[in-house]
């Protein structure tokens, strides 16, 4: 879904790496980027619907949360699988991705089914990380983690049960799985920060 110079065929192959890859920026990427924006409000209705209570409802928020997280890795997939990677995708990808995270925490907390500082302590380090992101992307971009990935799976799967019907006796599992998420949480912020440091260090020497 990449466009090309017409002609760029005749081109030798020193000639032809050095003509710029046009990417669109309306891209099946970037389209499931932004339906994850669209589903985030109707994601926070379905949670709030019936005093946030109702079974049925509830089930639908799981539902329409695990949509949005599933595209969350289908999208990169794509982007990386057929070259579709824009600077568009680079901001809202993690825009969608905080604002999916941070709308279940919220969420969760103003029913009171989760602690506030849980909440707090977990949207921080997003936030700080995604204002990261943005102070070195001229330097270029800080590739994911092992662990930034095992701290996604662990906030999806958490926040996930926390908003499913699930009977009171699971209510411990849940927790514990949840203190899990924030500990990965603020140990990959950590070295998110340090890795940035590095590559805006280099930067500057280079």
């Amino acid at each position: 879904m990449s466009e090309r110079p017409a002609g760029n065929h005749d081109l030798s192959g020193t000639e032809a790496r050095q003509v710029a890859k046009v990417v669109p920026t309306l891209n099946v990427a970037n389209l499931l980027t932004l339906s994850r924006l669209v589903l985030v409000p109707v994601f926070v209705l379905a949670l709030f619907a019936a005093d946030g209570h109702d079974l049925w409802w509830r089930a639908v928020a799981t539902a329409l949360f695990a949509i949005a997280s599933l595209t969350d890795q289908v999208d990169g997939w794509v982007a990386r699988r057929y070259g579709l990677i824009t600077d568009f995708g680079k901001i809202a990808d993690p825009i969608a991705d905080k604002a999916l995270t941070g709308a279940a925490l919220v969420g969760l907390s103003l029913l009171d089914e989760l602690a506030w500082w849980v909440t707090i302590t977990i949207a921080a380090r997003e936030i700080a990380v995604t204002l990261l992101r943005f102070w070195v992307l001229r330097h270029g971009v800080i590739p994911a983690s092992r662990g930034g990935k095992i701290k996604t799976v662990l906030q999806t799967v958490a926040l996930g049960l926390a908003i499913m019907p699930l009977p009171a006796v699971l209510d411990p599992g849940v927790a514990v799985l949840m203190l899990a998420a924030v500990v990965v949480t603020v140990l990959t912020g950590i070295d998110y920060l340090v890795r940035a440091l590095r590559l805006r260090s280099r930067a500057r020497a280079g």
